[in-house]
Protein backbone atom coordinates (compact mmCIF):
# COMPACT_ATOMS: atom_id res chain seq x y z
CA UNK A 1 0.00 0.00 0.00
CA UNK A 2 1.51 3.40 -1.08
CA UNK A 3 1.95 5.85 2.15
CA UNK A 4 0.60 9.39 1.73
CA UNK A 5 1.80 12.61 3.27
CA UNK A 6 -1.77 12.82 4.79
CA UNK A 7 -1.40 9.32 6.15
CA UNK A 8 1.60 10.20 7.91
CA UNK A 9 0.23 13.54 8.86
CA UNK A 10 -2.47 11.89 10.35
CA UNK A 11 -0.39 9.48 12.51
CA UNK A 12 1.81 12.53 13.71
CA UNK A 13 -1.49 14.61 14.70
CA UNK A 14 -2.56 11.52 16.36
CA UNK A 15 0.89 10.53 18.51
CA UNK A 16 3.30 13.63 18.50
CA UNK A 17 5.78 11.09 16.82
CA UNK A 18 8.33 12.51 14.24
CA UNK A 19 7.73 12.29 10.43
CA UNK A 20 10.39 9.39 9.86
CA UNK A 21 9.12 7.76 12.85
CA UNK A 22 5.55 7.80 11.62
CA UNK A 23 6.62 6.96 7.92
CA UNK A 24 8.43 3.58 8.99
CA UNK A 25 5.60 2.57 11.39
CA UNK A 26 3.01 3.11 8.56
CA UNK A 27 5.22 0.92 6.02
CA UNK A 28 5.92 -1.63 8.51
CA UNK A 29 2.33 -2.16 8.83
CA UNK A 30 1.08 -1.26 5.08
CA UNK A 31 -0.58 1.47 6.15
CA UNK A 32 -2.73 0.59 9.18
CA UNK A 33 -2.68 3.25 11.30
CA UNK A 34 -4.28 1.99 14.45
CA UNK A 35 -2.05 -1.11 14.15
CA UNK A 36 0.76 1.21 13.68
CA UNK A 37 -0.15 3.20 16.60
CA UNK A 38 -0.17 0.29 18.76
CA UNK A 39 3.05 -0.85 17.70
CA UNK A 40 4.53 3.00 18.32
CA UNK A 41 3.31 2.52 22.20
CA UNK A 42 4.75 -0.91 22.36
CA UNK A 43 8.12 -0.12 21.14
CA UNK A 44 8.06 2.70 23.66
CA UNK A 45 7.92 5.05 20.80
CA UNK A 46 4.29 6.23 21.67
CA UNK A 47 5.71 7.27 25.34
CA UNK A 48 8.25 9.34 23.56
CA UNK A 49 6.25 11.29 21.19
CA UNK A 50 4.13 12.61 24.36
CA UNK A 51 6.78 14.96 24.82
CA UNK A 52 6.94 16.41 21.54
CA UNK A 53 3.99 18.51 22.29
CA UNK A 54 5.77 20.22 24.71
CA UNK A 55 7.65 23.89 23.71
CA UNK A 56 11.49 22.93 22.98
CA UNK A 57 12.84 27.03 23.13
CA UNK A 58 15.82 25.87 24.91
CA UNK A 59 19.00 23.94 23.37
CA UNK A 60 21.89 24.60 21.45
CA UNK A 61 23.57 26.16 18.09
CA UNK A 62 26.39 23.55 16.82
CA UNK A 63 28.71 24.27 13.59
CA UNK A 64 31.25 22.19 12.08
CA UNK A 65 33.52 22.88 9.80
CA UNK A 66 35.42 20.93 6.75
CA UNK A 67 39.22 20.59 7.40
CA UNK A 68 39.33 22.64 4.26
CA UNK A 69 37.09 25.99 5.30
CA UNK A 70 35.22 25.12 2.29
CA UNK A 71 31.74 24.08 3.78
CA UNK A 72 30.61 24.82 7.41
CA UNK A 73 27.56 22.92 8.46
CA UNK A 74 24.90 24.92 11.53
CA UNK A 75 22.29 22.98 13.17
CA UNK A 76 19.78 24.27 16.08
CA UNK A 77 18.84 21.44 18.33
CA UNK A 78 15.58 22.33 20.91
CA UNK A 79 15.42 21.03 24.41
CA UNK A 80 13.40 22.50 26.86
CA UNK A 81 15.03 23.21 30.13
CA UNK A 82 18.70 24.86 30.13
CA UNK A 83 19.85 21.62 32.33
CA UNK A 84 19.08 19.36 29.53
CA UNK A 85 21.40 21.32 27.32
CA UNK A 86 24.06 21.03 29.48
CA UNK A 87 23.61 16.88 29.68
CA UNK A 88 26.31 14.78 28.28
CA UNK A 89 23.73 12.58 26.57
CA UNK A 90 21.99 15.79 24.78
CA UNK A 91 25.67 17.28 23.88
CA UNK A 92 26.82 13.81 22.23
CA UNK A 93 23.57 13.50 20.40
CA UNK A 94 24.29 17.30 19.04
CA UNK A 95 27.96 16.44 18.43
CA UNK A 96 26.41 13.64 16.00
CA UNK A 97 23.81 15.26 14.00
CA UNK A 98 26.51 18.32 13.12
CA UNK A 99 28.73 15.71 11.87
CA UNK A 100 26.45 13.73 10.02
CA UNK A 101 25.44 16.35 8.38
CA UNK A 102 28.26 17.85 7.52
CA UNK A 103 29.16 14.53 6.05
CA UNK A 104 26.73 14.10 4.25
CA UNK A 105 25.87 18.17 3.21
CA UNK A 106 22.55 17.81 4.34
CA UNK A 107 20.15 20.66 4.20
CA UNK A 108 16.85 19.70 5.84
CA UNK A 109 15.67 18.16 8.88
CA UNK A 110 13.78 15.55 7.06
CA UNK A 111 16.76 14.78 5.62
CA UNK A 112 19.11 14.29 8.68
CA UNK A 113 16.67 12.44 10.71
CA UNK A 114 16.94 9.77 8.01
CA UNK A 115 20.62 9.50 8.06
CA UNK A 116 22.09 6.42 9.85
CA UNK A 117 24.37 6.55 12.31
CA UNK A 118 25.98 3.13 13.90
CA UNK A 119 23.18 1.09 12.44
CA UNK A 120 20.17 3.61 13.33
CA UNK A 121 18.66 6.82 11.77
CA UNK A 122 19.03 10.41 13.60
CA UNK A 123 15.48 10.33 14.17
CA UNK A 124 15.56 6.98 16.15
CA UNK A 125 18.59 8.17 18.11
CA UNK A 126 16.57 11.47 19.18
CA UNK A 127 13.52 9.28 19.91
CA UNK A 128 15.66 7.14 22.54
CA UNK A 129 17.08 9.88 23.92
CA UNK A 130 13.34 11.65 24.30
CA UNK A 131 12.67 8.02 25.93
CA UNK A 132 15.94 8.68 28.28
CA UNK A 133 16.24 12.39 28.94
CA UNK A 134 12.62 13.07 29.74
CA UNK A 135 12.45 16.36 27.84
CA UNK A 136 11.28 17.08 24.21
CA UNK A 137 14.27 17.26 22.07
CA UNK A 138 13.38 18.29 18.48
CA UNK A 139 15.94 18.92 15.57
CA UNK A 140 14.76 22.57 14.12
CA UNK A 141 17.01 23.38 11.46
CA UNK A 142 20.02 23.04 9.66
CA UNK A 143 22.26 24.64 7.05
CA UNK A 144 24.96 24.39 5.01
CA UNK A 145 27.54 26.64 3.94
CA UNK A 146 29.74 26.33 0.80
CA UNK A 147 32.44 28.77 -0.77
CA UNK A 148 33.33 28.06 -4.04
CA UNK A 149 35.94 31.00 -4.04
CA UNK A 150 37.39 31.95 -0.86
CA UNK A 151 36.42 30.29 2.54
CA UNK A 152 33.84 29.85 5.61
CA UNK A 153 34.56 30.75 9.38
CA UNK A 154 32.98 30.06 12.18
CA UNK A 155 31.59 31.52 15.09
CA UNK A 156 30.14 30.23 18.60
CA UNK A 157 29.01 32.86 21.37
CA UNK A 158 28.59 29.97 24.43
CA UNK A 159 25.76 27.52 22.95
CA UNK A 160 22.72 30.28 22.25
CA UNK A 161 24.50 31.80 19.05
CA UNK A 162 26.47 30.56 16.41
CA UNK A 163 27.80 32.38 13.10
CA UNK A 164 29.30 31.16 9.76
CA UNK A 165 30.44 33.64 7.70
CA UNK A 166 31.84 32.87 3.70
CA UNK A 167 34.05 35.49 2.29
CA UNK A 168 36.80 36.11 -0.52
CA UNK A 169 40.13 37.11 0.17
CA UNK A 170 39.54 37.07 3.51
CA UNK A 171 42.45 35.64 6.39
CA UNK A 172 40.43 33.23 9.14
CA UNK A 173 41.01 35.31 11.44
CA UNK A 174 39.44 38.00 9.98
CA UNK A 175 36.43 35.98 8.60
CA UNK A 176 36.11 35.14 12.77
CA UNK A 177 36.54 38.71 13.39
CA UNK A 178 33.22 39.22 11.26
CA UNK A 179 31.40 36.30 12.18
CA UNK A 180 32.26 37.51 15.74
CA UNK A 181 30.60 40.89 15.14
CA UNK A 182 27.41 39.02 12.95
CA UNK A 183 26.95 37.75 16.21
CA UNK A 184 26.88 40.67 18.49
CA UNK A 185 25.23 43.06 16.26
CA UNK A 186 23.12 40.87 14.05
CA UNK A 187 22.74 42.71 10.68
CA UNK A 188 20.06 41.63 7.94
CA UNK A 189 22.00 42.01 4.81
CA UNK A 190 25.56 41.43 3.80
CA UNK A 191 25.03 45.23 2.06
CA UNK A 192 22.42 47.52 0.09
CA UNK A 193 22.30 46.04 -2.92
CA UNK A 194 20.69 42.87 -0.82
CA UNK A 195 17.98 44.53 0.78
CA UNK A 196 14.69 43.88 -0.95
CA UNK A 197 13.07 46.80 -2.61
CA UNK A 198 9.57 46.29 -0.58
CA UNK A 199 11.43 46.06 2.21
CA UNK A 200 12.85 49.72 1.22
CA UNK A 201 9.61 51.17 0.02
CA UNK A 202 7.87 50.21 2.88
CA UNK A 203 10.49 51.83 5.09
CA UNK A 204 10.81 54.72 3.30
CA UNK A 205 7.14 55.52 3.59
CA UNK A 206 6.83 54.93 7.34
CA UNK A 207 9.79 57.43 7.31
CA UNK A 208 7.83 59.64 4.59
CA UNK A 209 4.57 59.50 7.13
CA UNK A 210 6.57 60.52 10.26
CA UNK A 211 8.31 63.58 8.49
CA UNK A 212 4.81 64.75 7.27
CA UNK A 213 3.92 65.52 10.75
CA UNK A 214 6.87 68.15 10.78
CA UNK A 215 4.99 70.61 8.78
CA UNK A 216 8.55 71.36 6.94
CA UNK A 217 8.26 71.86 3.17
CA UNK A 218 8.10 68.66 0.89
CA UNK A 219 11.64 69.35 -0.39
CA UNK A 220 13.21 69.34 3.07
CA UNK A 221 11.26 66.38 3.82
CA UNK A 222 12.49 64.49 0.92
CA UNK A 223 15.87 65.18 2.39
CA UNK A 224 15.01 64.26 5.86
CA UNK A 225 13.98 60.74 4.60
CA UNK A 226 16.93 60.31 2.45
CA UNK A 227 19.54 60.68 5.45
CA UNK A 228 16.85 58.36 7.03
CA UNK A 229 17.22 56.16 4.92
CA UNK A 230 20.99 56.35 4.32
CA UNK A 231 20.89 55.84 8.28
CA UNK A 232 18.40 52.37 8.20
CA UNK A 233 20.66 51.25 4.93
CA UNK A 234 24.00 51.64 7.68
CA UNK A 235 21.81 50.45 10.53
CA UNK A 236 20.79 46.58 8.84
CA UNK A 237 23.56 45.46 6.15
CA UNK A 238 26.64 44.33 7.61
CA UNK A 239 29.25 46.52 5.01
CA UNK A 240 27.43 49.52 6.53
CA UNK A 241 27.51 48.93 10.00
CA UNK A 242 30.45 50.04 12.18
CA UNK A 243 32.84 47.38 13.13
CA UNK A 244 32.52 46.26 16.64
CA UNK A 245 36.64 45.26 17.45
CA UNK A 246 37.00 49.33 15.71
CA UNK A 247 34.04 51.38 15.98
CA UNK A 248 35.95 54.40 13.56
CA UNK A 249 35.83 52.21 10.61
CA UNK A 250 32.89 50.82 8.67
CA UNK A 251 32.55 46.85 8.37
CA UNK A 252 33.07 47.85 4.29
CA UNK A 253 35.92 50.39 5.34
CA UNK A 254 37.45 46.78 7.10
CA UNK A 255 36.66 44.72 3.33
CA UNK A 256 38.31 46.94 1.29
CA UNK A 257 41.95 47.47 3.17
CA UNK A 258 42.18 43.92 3.56
CA UNK A 259 40.93 43.33 -0.33
CA UNK A 260 38.55 41.09 0.55
CA UNK A 261 34.60 40.49 0.58
CA UNK A 262 31.71 38.93 2.30
CA UNK A 263 29.41 36.49 0.23
CA UNK A 264 26.83 35.75 2.92
CA UNK A 265 26.62 35.07 6.36
CA UNK A 266 23.87 33.09 8.28
CA UNK A 267 23.14 33.21 12.10
CA UNK A 268 21.42 31.19 14.45
CA UNK A 269 20.40 31.82 17.85
CA UNK A 270 18.82 29.31 20.04
CA UNK A 271 14.76 29.67 20.22
CA UNK A 272 14.61 32.59 18.19
CA UNK A 273 11.06 33.21 16.81
CA UNK A 274 9.57 30.41 19.29
CA UNK A 275 6.82 31.76 21.50
CA UNK A 276 7.17 29.71 24.62
CA UNK A 277 4.38 30.14 27.37
CA UNK A 278 5.47 31.72 30.08
CA UNK A 279 3.79 29.96 33.63
CA UNK A 280 2.41 32.27 36.14
CA UNK A 281 2.31 30.15 39.29
CA UNK A 282 0.86 33.15 41.61
CA UNK A 283 -1.71 33.79 38.45
CA UNK A 284 -2.73 30.04 38.59
CA UNK A 285 -3.30 29.60 42.28
CA UNK A 286 -5.40 33.14 42.03
CA UNK A 287 -7.86 31.85 39.47
CA UNK A 288 -8.41 28.43 41.52
CA UNK A 289 -9.10 30.23 44.57
CA UNK A 290 -11.49 32.54 42.98
CA UNK A 291 -13.45 29.47 40.87
CA UNK A 292 -12.52 30.22 38.10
Amino acid sequence: MSITAAMVKELREITGAGMMECKKALVETDGNIEVAIENMRKSGAAKAAKKSGRVAADGIVKIAAAADNKTAVMVEINCETDFVAKDENFLGFTDMVVQAALDNKTESVEAISAVEVDGKTIEEARANLVAKIGENVQIRRVQVISATDGEVGVYSHGKNIGVVVSAIGASQDLIKDLAMHVAAVNPEFVSESDVPQDVLEKEKEILIAQAADSGKPAEIIEKMVGGRIRKYLAEITLKGQNFVKDPDTTVEKLLNSNNADVVEFVRFEVGEGIEKKEDNFVEEVMAQARGN
